[in-house]
């Protein structure tokens, strides 16, 4: 899947968490979403979106917030 489309697919999760009253909650639904939802090859590049640059810099700053505190647990295991 294209980095870009996923990019619009995080920043619309975004935006809806975004309108949360706590920001916690907001940055834990976001993450918990893109977890139960998304599949490992399209939260590799998601992830790998925040180290570069032009990229991150189109990601809502929830979404960076959000892909950042929960990195680990978004990050797919690696096959043995």
């Amino acid at each position: 899947m294209d980095v870009n489309s996923l990019v619009d697919m995080a920043n619309q999760i975004g935006e809806f968490f975004d309108s949360m009253p706590d920001h916690e909650e907001a940055l834990d639904g976001i993450a918990n979403h893109i977890h139960k939802y998304w599949a490992p090859r399209m939260r590799t590049p998601i992830l790998e979106a925040l180290d570069d640059p032009e990229l991150s810099a189109k990601l809502h700053p929830i979404v960076v917030k959000a892909l950042t505190k929960h990195r680990e647990v978004l990050t797919p295991a690696v096959a043995a």
